[in-house]
Order: structure tokens, then sequence, then C-alpha cells
């Protein structure tokens, strides 16, 4: 058996990814495997398509229940009410869930309706993620979203007819040619609205995509920096406390799903282009699985036979501290200590080396109960990074 043997550390928690991989249409920023729809969707044969890829993976979670559940696309919300019952149908019968798991599903404001929510709540969903970006009818054109800011509001409003008291609000700052005050004036209408959760992150340009073809003009480094603290003291006045790069909840609403991303915890990922991380005490590995991408090719997968069990990669033991190093550093708090051999297998001095020089820098913290960046060394995340990727 590996040496790095997580059989005597026990099993991290499991969570589920579900990835609907259709929008009404591709948004210019957008880098993810999204793909605009045609005039028929089709739900129920994906829908059965998931059921087998999670039966092809049932063997991974190991006795394990899940802990969360997240519908990501795409636009998830394009699918029925009933198509979501389903999915949940399927996963609870296959694997089983605990008895607090957190169920959310990304909606866009301009593909739902009363009944729809409605539907989603009674189907289980239990949290709701709802893509905003921005109020502002300019910026909502200059990002290709198909909704008003008058939309999202009624959006939320809605949610909280259906009975959902956990919604997050998906907002974007560093848009072309944003000003401070207008970054600002965003944040304000998310907090008046009252969401449990904001995610507030950076417009970022990537490749493949229509605006690394044709870039916008966003604001610069200063004006990033300025942006993000006069937001960041903004929402910690209105009681969102920062706990995420990019994450802002209010008390005891932190999003669990992704919490487990950034712990190290497993996940299964069924869908198209869907990615998972698993861990197997019999070898003392850790996979990393993925799916093809096209939808088409997924729908085609296994229609011959039964559908096998995605790909997948051991990660390297050379590798797994920068592996966990890049999720864990991502939370204000970091991790417990303890964390990094319970769900790596590997001793904690294997980042010590490391570790004295960036303390010696004051970019993290003291390697005794918790796994941090400081204060000051939070800014700058990539760089503590590079010193185990550069690690002989």
């Amino acid at each position: 058996m590996a040496d790095n043997n997580i059989a005597e550390l026990g099993l991290p928690p499991l969570s589920l990814y579900v990835h609907i991989p259709w929008c009404v249409r591709k948004c210019p920023y957008c880098d993810f495997n999204s793909h605009a729809a045609g005039e028929i969707l089709p739900e129920a044969e994906y829908v059965a398509q998931l059921r087998r890829d999670l039966h092809s993976q049932q063997a991974w979670a190991q006795g394990r229940q899940l802990t969360s559940i997240f519908f990501g696309g795409g636009t998830p919300s394009l699918f029925s009410a009933h198509a979501i019952a389903d999915i949940l149908g399927a996963a609870e019968e296959l694997v089983g869930f605990e008895p607090d798991i957190e169920i959310t599903l990304e909606a866009n404001p301009g593909t739902f309706e009363q009944q729809k929510f409605a539907g989603y709540r009674a189907a289980g969903v239990n949290r709701l993620s709802i893509g905003v970006q921005s109020f502002d009818a300019h910026q909502l054109d200059n990002l290709g979203r198909i909704h008003s800011g008058s939309e999202a509001a009624g959006a939320l409003e809605m949610a909280r007819r259906a009975g959902f008291d956990n919604i997050n609000l998906d907002l974007m700052h560093g848009l072309p040619q944003q000003t401070e005050e207008q970054a600002l004036a965003d944040l304000q209408r998310a907090v008046d609205l009252g969401p449990e959760h904001i995610s507030w992150y950076q417009l970022t340009i990537e490749p493949n995509t229509a605006f690394y073809s044709a870039p916008p003009v966003v604001p610069g480094p200063a004006h990033i920096v300025s942006m993000q603290g006069a937001g960041r003291d903004y929402l910690a006045r209105h009681g969102y406390g920062r706990y995420e790069v990019s994450a802002y909840g209010q008390s005891n609403r932190e999003a669990r799903h992704n919490i487990n991303y950034w712990s190290f915890g497993d996940y299964l990922g069924i869908g198209a282009g869907a990615h998972g991380k698993v861990s197997l005490p019999e070898t003392g590995e850790i996979l990393r699985t993925r799916r093809t991408r096209t939808p088409r090719h997924y729908l085609a997968a296994g229609e011959n036979g039964p559908l096998s069990a995605p790909p997948a990669e051991p990660v390297a033991r050379e590798e797994l501290p920068l592996e966990f190093l890049m999720n864990a550093l991502r939370l204000v708090q970091g991790v417990p200590a303890d964390v990094f051999t319970r769900h790596t297998g590997l001793p904690l001095s294997s980042l010590a080396k490391q570790w004295a020089v960036l303390e010696q820098l004051e970019l993290v913290e003291p390697l005794e109960e918790r796994i941090a960046a400081s204060a000051f060394g939070f800014d700058y995340l990539d760089e503590i990074l590079q010193r185990f990727l550069e690690q002989p």
C-alpha cells in the first residue's frame, strides 16, 4: 500500500456536482463549458444519462452519503423542476443524503417563473444561486445578459415567495469602464435585497471567449484594488463576512459545497465536462476525474453498452501539497492543520521547509493549529503558491 495512507485517516466528506451545459446564449466573458440551447433541450435523455453516470461512479462513494449537491452550468434553471427532482431522486437512491444536505441550484433571472421556483423547492433544492452579475442596464448589455436589473430583483422576491431562505447573488466587478461608485451601487442594490450570501468576483478576460478576441476596456490594477477594498468594507459593514477570496456570507451562511472543495474534500462530478476528486483508501491514491465536454458526445457515451466510469488520473504525491494549498488558502481563515494530513495522507512536515520561508516573509500564519495565509499574504496567494510550484 502507498505510504500516503489515507486508509488509516478516514475519508473526507463527499459532495456531488451536476453540470447542465446549456444556456439561452453564450455570454462574451464566459469560459465555462456552456452551449447555446436549441429550440428543444434533450432534457429527458440528459437526465437518464446523468443517472447512468452516477451509477458508474457509485462505488467511489465508499459508503459515504452526500453532504452537498451543486447544480452548475450553463443554466440549470433551463431544466424543469420535474427533471431536477428526477436527478435528486437518483442521487438519493444511488448514494444517499446526509440529514442536513445542502442542495444548490444556479439560476439566471431570465429563465424562470414563480411556479418553477416552487417546483425546485418542492424537489428538495434548498439553496439558490442567482446569476445577477450587475444591476446596471449598460453593464448587463456589455455582458450579454438576458435580464434587466429589475428582473434580477424580482427573481429574488419570487424565490422568497417559493420558500427559499438561503440565497446567493452572483455579482461581478471590474466591468468595462466601471467606476468604483458604480461597483458600490451594484453592491448596495444587492444588500438591499437581503440575500444570505453574495459572491463578488472580478471580471477576468479568459482565452476562448468573445472578450478575449475583442477585449473591452476595463479598470486598471490600481482602480481594481481601490474598488475591492471599498466593496469589502461595505459588505462587512452590512453583515457579510468575507470567508473566501470572492465569497461573503451572513453568519453561518457560508456555501458548504464550496467549502468542501476548498478543504480538499471529495466530490463526484456528473454531466458533460464535469470534474471530480476521489480518495481511494485501498491504494492511498487521490484521483481526478472528468467527463467529455461536448454534450452530444456525452449523451452518446455508452450507447452500445454500460456506461464506464469517467477517466481518472492519480494526483502525483509530489503535487499534493500544491493541490491542497491552491484550495485551502482561498479561505480567509484557512483550514485546521490536521485537515492536511487527513485529506492528503501526507505528514504536515512536508509543508514545513517552504512554509518557514513564507512565514519569515509574513505571508502565512505559523504552521501550528491552522494552515492559512496572513492578512497581508492573502492578497499575494499567487506568490505563496509559486513557492510550492518551484520547490524541488
